[in-house]
């Protein structure tokens, strides 16, 4: 099933039952789910598999980063459990993404393929404690741009970033917000942060929403309000 809603649930949780229990109160219709590394790393491709079997697209945010055979050799298994969305670092290089690229280039039904620029947790302050000689947008742009020159199909970036990103790179080119905080939420660990309406405007494609929704006292009633302000704006 796909999706008409551009959110995606982030299941930030570290254990594989309180996550197939939230995923039991949303609708596949109306969502994707976000499996990451502390959820994975617990539960492995089953749970990925029982999210499938339940209707839902998964994106598998693992942030791949490793020399170019490894990460082409992770992304054929993540393309094997079926999943929709999988993404890597794109500070791993140009050799490292034109071979995801070329990795999943001949399936028959490949993953999106995206890469992830600067986190979306990091301020110009924490970022300038890298010793980089860009901005931080700068920095973002730069990566953005090598990301769609090597084959990628989209980058994960604050939604701060998207307007300018979406003016540069143009469309379909995917871009994916998290940080994303529906009005009066708190930002809790995210730095560079919109709500839905505002991230949408800016030229988001796809909105990673987690604890508004997963530490909502009724999820579903969190996860619908969201969807009806993106119906209503636009």
């Amino acid at each position: 099933m796909s999706a008409s809603s551009p959110v995606i649930v982030a299941l930030d949780y570290a254990q594989m039952t309180p996550a197939l229990e939230l995923a039991a109160s949303l609708d596949p219709s109306a969502c994707r789910l976000k499996v990451g590394k502390e959820l994975f790393t617990a539960a492995g491709p089953v749970l990925v598999e029982r999210l499938q079997s339940m209707g839902f697209e998964v994106f598998l945010d693992l942030k791949f980063h490793d020399i170019p055979n490894t990460v082409a050799g992770a992304l054929r298994s993540a393309a094997a459990l079926g999943v929709w969305m999988v993404n890597v670092h794109v500070s791993g290089g140009r050799r490292m993404l034109e071979a995801s690229a070329e990795a999943l280039s001949g399936l028959t039904a490949p993953p999106l393929l995206i890469g992830v620029t600067v986190l979306t947790s990091m301020d110009a302050k924490d970022f300038s404690e890298l010793a980089c000689a860009n901005s931080l947008p700068e920095q973002v742009l730069r990566l953005a741009s090598l990301a769609k020159d090597c084959g990628l199909q989209g980058v994960v970036c604050s939604a701060q970033e998207a307007s300018t990103l979406r003016e540069q790179l143009g469309s379909p080119f995917a871009l994916v917000t998290p940080g994303i905080r529906p009005a009066g939420a708190t930002q809790d660990d995210q730095r560079r942060v919109l709500t839905p309406v505002e991230a949408m405007d800016a030229g988001s494609s796809y909105l990673v929403v987690g604890r508004p929704i997963t530490r909502a006292e009724d999820p579903a009633a969190a996860l619908h309000a969201i969807n009806e302000s993106l119906c209503v704006s636009r």
